[in-house]
């Protein structure tokens, strides 16, 4: 896969950049639609979502984009990125993905740059790596080059970079590899009023060349299981126990994908490498794909 942007590919990001603004111009079009604050709408909104019920991410409008057909039959390759609002927050990330606006190299440094919300915090043995948050791109490296770009980057959580984003990023990196071909690619984030850190990100793809063969329309939850998130702020903390749902310690290998209780024999034989000690509800590790073991039978 390529990993430095070609010859030209600059000079033809500009050109389609310009192009996209005259082309709104002429068709009456808001010609901030995909630049500057206007860009915090998106064609759904958070009173449309359905509540986080276990799942990284929902799909929306029956997984189908809200694209135009005009949209759905371009070609040209382009990357646009919102400007900042005036919180500092992200809008609106969009793109025509291809093999031309891929990297041909190693992802740089991008701990310089502190997105809305942002609060470097640790819940060791809790989450995943430890860190609460990432840095996520709204369209990943892999898909543009786009590395340090403060347009490109919120403050989300691992389960939200990991388990809801990713596999949606790679299933277009894995079409653009597989074909050469163009998809259409935009990601939104949406927030509650003033909130800081966004509740999550819709998500959506279409493959031009060959009509749709992918394409998604998802909104990815930036939730944390077992953290309770201010999104108004960044601030968080450790979900409270009690009730019939109450979290509980568990050992997680992320090997086999199995959980145990601390005191399970089987606890003794994981690596270091694949253990993770966590609390949090059995439902919450279920939805994971996690499986009790059949030992202890948490």
């Amino acid at each position: 896969m390529n990993t430095m942007k070609k010859d030209g590919c600059n000079v033809k990001k500009n050109y389609a950049a310009l192009l996209l603004a005259v082309m709104l111009l002429l068709g009456g079009c808001a010609p901030d639609r995909w630049g500057g604050e206007a860009a915090q709408s998106a064609p759904v909104s958070l009173e449309e979502i359905p509540s986080y019920a276990g799942s990284p991410y929902v799909q929306i409008n029956g997984n189908v984009p809200f694209f135009s057909q005009e949209e759905k039959e371009r070609t040209d390759a382009f990357e646009i990125y919102s400007d900042l609002d005036a919180l500092g927050r992200c809008g609106t990330a969009y793109a025509n993905v291809c093999p031309a606006l891929q990297p041909t190299e190693e992802r740089g440094r991008i701990g310089q740059i502190r997105p809305s919300g942002w609060h470097t915090v640790k819940y060791n043995g809790y989450v995943e790596g430890n860190y609460l948050y990432n840095r996520c791109h709204l369209i990943a490296y892999q898909l543009t080059g786009e590395n340090a770009n403060e347009k490109n980057l919120i403050t989300g959580t691992r389960y939200m970079n990991c388990d809801g984003q990713l596999p949606f990023e790679e299933r277009v990196a894995d079409h653009i590899e597989a074909t050469g071909n163009h998809v259409l690619y935009r990601v939104t984030p949406l927030y509650e009023g003033e909130d800081l850190v966004a509740s999550g990100v819709l998500m959506e793809a279409f493959s031009v060349e060959d009509h749709g063969a992918l394409q998604f329309c998802v909104f990815c939850y930036n939730v944390q299981p077992g953290i309770v998130i201010d999104y108004a702020t960044g601030d968080s903390r450790l979900a409270d126990d009690g009730g019939a749902d109450a979290s509980q310690g568990y050992v997680l290998n992320l090997n086999t994908k199995k959980f145990h209780r601390p005191d399970c024999r089987s606890v003794a034989e994981i690596a270091q490498s694949n253990r993770l000690d966590r609390n949090c509800t059995r439902e919450e590790l279920l939805a994971l794909g996690y499986e009790p073991c059949g030992n202890c039978r948490p």
